[in-house]
């Protein structure tokens, strides 16, 4: 009998999968570039965009100062 792999199992959900998406593009990083760092910004306007896409598309439950909360537990 052939043993199967380890697998690991994660529930991402359709805003896991979105963000996902958005990381492998490179959106925040290519917006960070052509925006550039302003003085005193705790969160690049890249991962502003970002988290406002998430928000658009159902994050709207919590506020956007909770975003980086809604990735706890996540891979």
């Amino acid at each position: 009998m052939e043993t199967t792999p380890n697998l690991q199992v994660y529930d991402l959900g359709h805003l896991g999968l979105v963000a996902s998406i958005v990381d492998q593009i490179g959106l925040v990083q290519t917006v960070d570039r052509f925006v550039g760092p302003r003085p005193g910004e705790k969160v690049s306007t890249g991962m502003a965009l970002k988290a406002a896409i998430l928000n658009a598309l159902g994050f709207v439950t919590s506020p956007l100062y909770l975003f980086g909360h809604f990735f706890q537990g996540k891979p």
